[in-house]
């Protein structure tokens, strides 16, 4: 038996044009946490997808529990007791949670009839052990919040007595008091001992979980250490080439006068959403802070007319009422959406870099029935440079990019279309932490050019480090608004329990 459940010796990947993977070797003990990390595109995700079959390795060799192994698809490495939560859900949203939980190895009765009784009772089993037994096996998925969801990918990867998990930036969607519950998942599964590969940007929790923790840079391993023997500093070193003096840029906004205002707006099919006032100035970068299902996305969703707001509602941009009664309406009023999930309801995934950018901005392109593409490709190709976006090509599929990346030619798309009004929903989830810096650095610029922002996140530091004020939702009602240099932590969290 070999002393570990994984070995990936000198994995190598090449893609036309890219070497993805040039030598890299992990190895992991039973009963350990290697954390790997790395900028987006450093090469975590293709070396897990050689892992997991997605992708055959050019060179190099893998061994699961002491036994070579070659996987060729999902379901082969799934047999062979390797397991992956992925950080974009791919699950069947209008199927049950339990039948995502067994999705492609259904319990049968004579090998013919799926067991339903059998499958709902190993369900409630699973989450039980997990300390999720609060959801519903027979909940339709799409009814449950994004943070449930990805407790039900995590159940998923449980549920298959795997020898290897491989965790990819699980606590993206996740609250506070639930990323304590995933830990004390992952220590109950150290127990058993299963071996962990965790991939996360949060510096924080890498700490708190690692056992080991290796970084890739540009495709190459660049540090690979224990993490008791390593600071905060090395590790952001290591992962972007140089020392990282500062995490959030300086703030050189200035805000000036009223830009939007909406007094006790409601939305009309939505009853829990009433009666919410805000303010946004010139220039100035609003946070809305508070714990998940406290109806941050559904209050950015109500302001761009996703969630339909009744007809007489009060909004008013630069004190002249307007009606953003759908997203197309918003648009035209200066309103832009970049949404939380990337994957689900941001980028489309089987177009091009250059079509995802201009897809939102086609009319200004538009001479009668044709597209003009010298205008289009033009700007498609500026606005991708100014915003440092990694591509191939204006011709590569966005699928292709890496997360930062995918999430940079979003905010480009919403930026050719001249908003006055950005809302960000959770703009940095998933993102490294170069990349962090990068698009707070877009958002400050753009509150210098007098656009008002306003941003959604789940990351306290985040929320104090690039804001001017920070709103507070509690159990979908607003709970207070605080000056981002005059608050901490603590006060924000008395607010986001005030209603509660």
């Amino acid at each position: 038996m070999s002393e570990y459940l994984l070995e990936m010796n000198n994995i190598c990947k090449e893609f036309p044009g890219v070497k993805a993977l040039d030598d890299v070797t992990i190895k992991v003990a039973p009963s350990k946490v290697l954390s790997l990390m790395g900028e987006n595109g450093a090469g975590k995700s293709t070396l897990m997808k050689c892992l997991f079959g997605v992708y055959h390795h050019d060179s190099g060799e893998i061994f699961v529990n002491g036994n070579k192994v070659v996987f060729h698809n999902s379901k082969q490495a799934l047999d062979g007791g390797v397991a992956m939560v992925q950080q974009e859900l791919n699950q069947v949203l209008t199927r049950s949670v339990m039948e995502n939980l067994f999705l492609g190895r259904f319990p049968t009765r004579f090998g013919i009839v799926i067991d339903h009784q059998k499958m709902f009772n190993e369900t409630i089993k699973i989450f039980k052990t997990l300390g999720i037994d609060y959801i519903n096996p027979k909940t339709i998925l799409s009814k449950l919040s994004v943070s449930n969801r990805q407790m039900v990918e995590i159940a998923k990867a449980v549920s298959v007595n795997a020898k290897i998990i491989v965790f990819d930036e699980p606590t993206s969607s996740l609250a506070d008091n639930e990323i304590e519950k995933l830990f004390k998942i992952i220590k109950s599964l150290k127990e058993r001992g299963i071996g962990i590969v965790y991939i996360s940007h949060k510096m924080d929790e890498i700490f708190k979980i690692s056992d080991e923790i290796a970084v890739l840079r540009d495709g190459k391993i660049a540090l690979v250490a224990e993490a008791k023997d390593l600071t905060m500093n090395q590790i952001i070193k290591a992962m972007v080439g140089r020392d990282l003096t500062q995490r959030f840029p300086e703030k050189t906004n200035i805000v000036g006068q009223e830009l939007f205002r909406c007094d006790n707006i409601s939305s009309l099919n939505d009853a829990t959403l009433s009666n919410l006032s805000l303010s946004l100035n010139e220039g100035e970068i609003l946070g809305i802070a508070g714990l998940v299902g406290s109806g941050r996305t559904e209050l950015v969703e109500l302001l761009f007319g996703v969630k339909q707001p009744k007809k007489d509602e009060l909004l008013f941009l630069r004190g002249k009422q307007i009606y953003n009664l759908t997203p197309s309406k918003a648009m035209k009023n200066g309103f832009a959406l970049v949404t939380e999930e990337r994957r689900a309801t941001g980028i489309f995934n089987v177009l091009s870099v250059y079509e995802n950018t201009v897809i939102a901005n086609l009319k200004s392109y538009s001479t009668g029935f044709y597209v003009s593409q010298g205008s289009s490709v033009a700007d498609a190709r500026t606005i991708n440079k100014s915003l440092k976006v990694k591509t191939p090509s204006l011709n590569t599929k966005i699928s292709s990019l890496s997360g930062g990346n995918q999430q940079k030619v979003i905010l480009g798309r919403w930026l050719l279309t001249k908003p006055q009004v950005l809302l960000l929903d959770e703009p940095t989830r998933g993102i490294d932490v170069g990349a962090k810096y990068e698009i707070y650095q877009i958002m400050i610029d753009l509150a210098c050019q007098g656009k008002g922002i306003i941003m959604v996140s789940s990351e306290m530091p985040e929320l104090l480090g690039v804001t001017d004020r920070i709103l507070v939702m509690s159990n979908h009602k607003i709970a207070g608004i605080v000056n981002s240099k005059e608050t901490n932590q603590e006060e924000i969290m008395l607010l986001a329990a005030k209603y509660l």
